[in-house]
């Protein structure tokens, strides 16, 4: 039985992580704008209402289709390492590794310039349009989403403490706010009516208008003040020390979102678009390759042939991701060679009938692969706050005794003519790094995804993308728009996702019961937040799978964790109908992902 139905209508559908910004696309659709109107909209009252998980600073890949263009393309949101980011830099602080909190970490923010890039190539709204909604949320208040109240909770004495701009922001007195209460946040509130102040004088043209915005963020007053402070502040991060940041002003002065095609394969007559591999996107891709060569269909859904499959699939397009992905400006990715037919069949061989619980990257086009060494880290000493446990772990969620453990955000808009976005915003969270001065919103703390190790795809290097965990997903079916969707869960997003869009094309599922049906996903890749955990027989598992199943999935080698159902994913999707209407799913896991459509 299914907790909600699959939306249907002939306006518009909008499915996003959180109600008040589904509800916010929808009102851009029904003043005239078009998908990507409405979905950088839902995504700047994300920026607001879930600063747990994301900020304007953050990081965010948009995979836009225009209808008229007949083009599916992909804008950029992941700003580069500083110009002094390298490995000496880091190793000069008597560190092996970028820390996964504090100044340190931090990159060139981009998801507030994706967002206007996408305004203002496709977009029929103004900046004022589409972000009066948030800056009516940051001033006048919205209620706090109850796991935002815990991280507030748990990081209440290192916000009073230590990152004290971030208390004046987060805390009451001194105090962390209630699940539910009315917060609000004046200075983003302030920035965000500065940049539409300086977009509106800057010119009544509407798209040059959103070129101003961006300028007014990495050229003006914002890039001022975040340089003026990383001048001379220091922040403590996990490393238990106060360290300064890499990044200045010159560094967003120097950067402008990109416009890139993306990656695609075939599947079963669909062809599956996402980010290269700058984004862990291609692991979806490398996933599918391999099951190709499997009837999932004939496989009993949720059985044990089923996940056996599917967990082994992906363990081995996860260690290609290990060893190969990075920025393929600043390395040699053999991409075409790993999502190549003939690849995927010799990998495929290897898939047998035990669990593997060895990392095995393949060796493209003769290659050796090359895999970063796991760290031996100290851990906190015992008599260290909690806060300090909390910012060794580079997640964006507080470490307690959760499923997953990555979480992010997620915009898919769909209009009626066609027009389809999906986006998966994140970084720049409020565990992350402390709040700028007089700006409302921390940086972020991408660049602990990059490694030190020389020569490797994703070494840490100046002006150089961090391989994000970052992975929507957009889908043709016979050359038209058929699905945009994408879930929260750091490294799990392409197990999650795939699992839903395996749920609707080999299992014949639609878009809400793919959604709602259990899931499941490996621990067997290393996370890329630090600290880099991993289990390599983990097969982590919903509630409710069949007993037998299981069993049989144990006897296979498989050590399997169960966790509450409706625990893993929060999957957001939209999509045109056959018959020129439109239709929405939003999981219900986590009660905070609705889907509304006209």
């Amino acid at each position: 039985m299914l907790h909600r139905p699959e939306l249907h209508g002939t306006r518009g559908a909008v499915s996003s992580t959180h109600w008040l910004a589904s509800a916010t696309g929808m009102a851009m659709l029904d003043r005239g704008g078009n998908a990507f109107d409405a979905a950088t909209a839902a995504a700047l009252v994300i920026q607001v209402v879930e600063p747990h998980l994301n900020g304007p600073a953050g990081d965010v890949p948009i995979l836009a289709y225009d209808a008229a263009a007949e083009r599916a393309l992909v804008i950029c949101g992941q700003g580069p390492m500083p110009a002094a980011a390298t490995p000496a830099a880091i190793h000069a602080l008597g560190l092996a590794e970028v820390p996964g909190s504090g100044l340190l970490a931090a990159c060139v923010p981009g998801a507030f310039g994706a967002w206007m890039r996408l305004l203002r190539d496709h977009g029929r709204l103004r900046v004022e349009d589409v972000l009066e909604p948030a800056i009516a949320y940051a001033e006048h208040g919205y209620p706090l989403l109850p796991k935002a109240a815990e991280m507030i909770e748990v990081l209440a004495p290192l916000f009073r403490d230590e990152w004290t701009e971030s208390g004046r922001t987060y805390l009451h007195h001194g105090a962390a706010p209630a699940p539910g209460a009315r917060m609000r946040n004046p200075d983003l509130a302030r920035t965000y009516r500065r940049i539409l102040a300086e977009a509106r004088a800057a010119t009544t043209d509407r798209a040059g208008q959103a070129e101003a915005a961006c300028a007014a963020f990495y050229d003006g007053f914002v890039a001022e003040a975040i340089d003026r402070h990383l001048a001379t502040a220091e922040a403590v991060d996990a490393t238990g020390r106060r360290n300064r940041a890499l990044l200045t002003g010159a560094d967003l002065a120097g950067w402008r979102p990109t416009v890139e095609e993306p990656v695609a394969v075939d599947y079963r007559g669909y062809r599956v678009h996402k980010a290269g591999p700058w984004s862990q996107g291609p692991v979806f891709l490398q996933q599918l390759a391999l099951l190709e060569g499997f009837d999932l269909g004939a496989m009993a859904f949720g059985g044990a042939d089923h996940l056996h499959t599917v967990v082994e699939a992906a363990k081995l397009a996860f260690a290609d991701r290990e060893a190969w992905y990075g920025d393929p400006r600043h390395a040699d990715v053999p991409l075409r060679t790993l999502l190549s037919p003939e690849y995927a069949a010799e990998r495929r061989a290897l898939i047998g009938d035990r669990a593997s619980d060895v990392l095995r990257p393949g060796s493209p086009d003769g290659r050796a692969p090359r895999i970063p060494p796991v760290l031996d880290r100290p851990a906190p000493p015992p008599d260290a706050p909690d806060w300090l446990g909390q910012l060794d772990s580079g997640i964006p969620t507080v470490v307690l005794r959760t499923a997953a453990r990555g979480d992010t955000t997620c915009v898919s808009v769909t209009d009626r003519d066609g027009n389809m976005v999906v986006a998966t915003p994140s970084g720049g969270w409020l565990k992350s790094s402390p709040v700028i001065p007089g700006l409302g919103f921390p940086l972020g703390t991408r660049g602990q995804m990059t490694n030190l190790v020389e020569g490797h795809p994703n070494v840490l290097a100046p002006g150089k993308r961090p391989r994000t965990t970052l992975s929507p997903s957009l889908v043709l079916r016979d050359g038209r728009p058929h699905l945009a969707f994408g879930t929260p869960g750091g490294d799990q997003q392409d197990q999650w996702t795939l699992q839903f869009f395996l749920g609707h094309v080999d299992f014949g599922m639609n878009l809400q019961e793919a959604v709602e049906a259990r899931t499941f996903h490996t621990d067997h890749p290393p996370t890329s937040f630090t600290p880099r955990l991993s289990n390599p027989r983990a097969l982590v598992v919903e509630r409710g799978f069949d007993a037998r199943a299981l069993a049989e999935l144990e006897r296979r080698g498989h050590e399997i964790r169960e966790v509450p159902p409706h625990t893993l994913g929060k999957v957001c999707a939209t999509g045109p109908t056959a018959d020129g209407g439109v239709r929405a799913a939003a999981s219900h896991r986590g009660e905070q992902a609705y889907a509304v459509v006209r």
